[in-house]
């Protein structure tokens, strides 16, 4: 499973415009934000702390709610779990584990406030898997937040390429083994080049549906169009 993270390991360039404010990314996680905060608030409200797992999450995600989260630094714990080892420099904050967000199994029966996840269910695999992810975030705590890039947004924000999710598999390795797309160079291996489209899956609005039943879903829109989907059970 891909993490933005890992996405952005194999970027052509140093810069990453998760951690500029003046990007149109950080400002797009800013405006997203306002939803997790009223998430958070209202467990701070009701139990004076918060627990929440970061399924996919980097520390660096978070600067989007610096501010917040100063504020509240005594009472929030976020756990991040990625597929592989996520660095970590505020260990009073934050702690890290490796783990599979479709592991059936994953935290056995330990139970947090808030499952978060941002632009990760798209990177886990196949339907099955997708399904496997979106039970976790019901099973492990009674609210979560679950954003992902929408299908039918017409650039696909992995390889900066209009279109490219709705052209055929084949096409997509043979283009990512040509050219330098997006967060990723040129890649020069085929298995490595289906591997990456296989992670890569945009889904709809109707599959958000199908796999968060029990979730409020909205868009979040840029020019008239919906760029991403967000489920939030609250």
């Amino acid at each position: 499973m891909f993490s933005n993270q890992q996405a952005a390991d194999a970027a052509t360039v140093a810069y990453n415009p998760y951690t500029d404010r003046g990007s149109l990314e950080f400002k797009f996680r800013s405006g997203r934000f306002v939803k997790i905060r009223q998430l958070i608030e209202t467990i701070l409200a009701e139990r004076g702390e918060a627990r929440i797992l970061d399924i996919g999450g980097t520390q660096t995600y978070w600067l989007i709610g610096e501010e917040f989260l100063r504020q509240h630094r005594n009472r929030i714990k976020i756990t991040l779990v990625n597929t592989e080892v996520e660095n970590v420099t505020d260990t009073r904050m934050f702690d890290a584990l490796v783990g599979d967000g479709a592991d059936p199994d994953l935290f056995g029966s330990e139970r947090f406030d808030l499952v978060h996840s941002n632009s990760v269910i798209e990177h886990v695999g196949s339907w099955e898997r997708m399904r496997a992810f979106a039970e976790n975030t019901k099973r492990l705590a009674p609210r979560s937040y679950v954003q992902t890039p929408n299908y039918w947004f017409p650039l696909e924000p992995h390889f900066r390429f209009a279109g490219f999710q709705y052209l055929p598999e084949c096409v997509r390795i043979a283009l990512i083994m040509r050219y330098s797309l997006g967060f990723f160079r040129r890649i020069e291996d085929f298995d490595e080049a289906r591997d990456i489209i296989d992670h890569h899956t945009l889904i709809s609005t109707r599959q958000v549906r199908k796999l968060f039943a029990d979730a409020q879903v909205s868009h979040e829109k840029f020019l008239g169009f919906n760029k991403s989907i967000i489920a939030i059970r609250s």
